[in-house]
């Protein structure tokens, strides 16, 4: 069974830094993409960074920002954030899409709260 858990969420003035971490444990056969996704208070959940086969992307908003990176040894991925503003406050979670078996599987974390304040 696999397991993302985050960590590293907290509270932060604005124009602070966090960085958050996503362990993976299981089996996940051939990983296709990971990334990281926010919601907001009263927002739809949003894709933030990911890294796939085609390169690294970000939201518009967090680019200069934000960096994603994975070790592949430690089955972890990260999101350092710097320049921290109030509108970065969400909850954030890790998803990982991986393929095995002619079927696509996608895992979620549990979630780690980032607050931002002005």
């Amino acid at each position: 069974q696999v397991q993302l858990v985050e960590s590293w969420g907290g509270l932060v003035q604005a124009g602070g830094s966090l960085r958050l971490s996503c362990a993976a444990s299981g089996t996940m056969f051939v990983i296709n993409s990971v990334g990281w996704y926010r919601q907001g208070p009263g927002k739809q959940r949003e894709v933030v960074a990911a890294i796939n086969s085609g390169g690294t992307n970000y939201a518009d908003s967090v680019k200069g920002r934000f960096t994603i990176s994975r070790d592949g040894a430690k089955n972890t991925v990260y999101l350092q954030m710097n320049s921290l503003k109030p509108e970065d406050t969400a909850v954030y979670y890790c998803n990982i899409v991986s393929r095995g078996f002619g079927r696509e599987y996608d895992f979620w974390g549990q979630g780690t709260q980032v607050t931002v304040s002005s």
